[in-house]
């Protein structure tokens, strides 16, 4: 055991297995304490795998959603806890509606920031990683999840921050996980026009918005997980009213995955610890006895 602690911060269940799961499954695998928050209940997630939309299922999706993650985080060998907060939707429309009322996107924020910096102080964590500021797309609850982690990370080990909320703890390390990267897309959709096959991603490609910029110029970390793709992919289905097990998840050979890109992506975005750029460990630089919070001043 090494006695190091991750926690990754996610917003509905089925996130935590489509970004950084590999990540989260190795270092789980080699004695590290890994601990999956889910912010809401995914209460208001559509059913996305035609083989799900069936009768009685989207009435019972919080019961279902519950049941999926459990799957999901034994597959991938990570504790898991939710935070219990109310799934906000995607709002559609021009202009958009508002969220729901009392959902995580509505409820003032300092009462989520106090109940993930609670979570912190009991769990104490080396390296959290959450979403970057656009939220990875830009759903309320996703967007909600970066202003809520940049918060807990800055006062989870503020002495006189939510003082009835635990011991202050120092976290070391934030991470943005990057998944979607235009690089990954374009090498994979190559190797398929190489071996004779249209590639899934050429609609995907066809449609990237420049404005989004060079997600690969902001990776700092790229961690090799390809032998826990396997375990990625087992969570991924076991998100079965989300993910279709036919869709563009799994439409890459794990062979072709394991031999172009066999890494996951990370974005140092805050550290207490010196590191060294561009790395290949989340926790490089930490310090295993953690930080003395008199001496780190949020």
């Amino acid at each position: 055991m090494s006695g190091l602690r991750l926690m990754a911060v996610h917003a509905h269940p089925d996130d935590e297995s489509s970004k950084g799961a590999a990540t989260t499954a190795k270092y789980a695998a080699e004695g590290n304490d890994v601990l999956v928050v889910t912010l809401t209940g995914g209460e208001r997630g559509d059913v996305l795998n035609p083989a799900m939309d069936i009768p009685g299922v989207k009435e019972r999706m919080p019961e279902i959603r519950k049941e999926e993650m459990a799957k999901a985080a034994a597959a991938l060998g990570v504790e898991q806890m939710w935070l219990g907060f109310v799934d906000s939707g995607l709002p559609e429309g021009d202009p958009l509606p508002p969220v729901p009322e009392g959902s995580f996107a509505d409820i003032p924020i300092d009462d989520a920031i106090e109940a993930l910096v609670r979570v912190v102080r009991t769990f104490r964590p080396h390296v959290m990683i959450t979403y970057d500021e656009h939220g990875g797309y830009p759903h309320p609850d996703h967007i909600r999840d970066h202003d809520v982690s940049m918060a807990a990370y800055q006062l989870a080990g503020d002495p006189e921050a939510f003082p009835d909320a635990g011991e202050p703890w120092v976290v070391q390390k934030l991470y943005y996980t990057h998944g979607f990267i235009r690089d990954r897309m374009v090498l994979f959709s190559d190797e398929f026009e190489k071996n004779g096959q249209e590639s899934p991603f050429a609609e995907w490609l066809s449609k990237w918005d420049p404005s989004r910029g060079d997600i690969m110029g902001r990776v700092t970390t790229q961690v090799e997980v390809s032998d826990y793709f396997p375990q990625r992919d087992e969570a991924l289905r076991a998100h079965a009213t989300q993910i279709d097990p036919n869709g563009m998840f799994f439409a890459v050979p794990l062979e072709w995955q394991k031999r172009l890109w066999p890494t996951e992506e990370f974005e140092l975005a805050r550290t207490r610890v010196p590191t060294a750029l561009p790395e290949t460990d989340l926790f490089a630089g930490v310090v295993a006895e953690g930080l003395d919070p008199e001496s780190v001043k949020s």
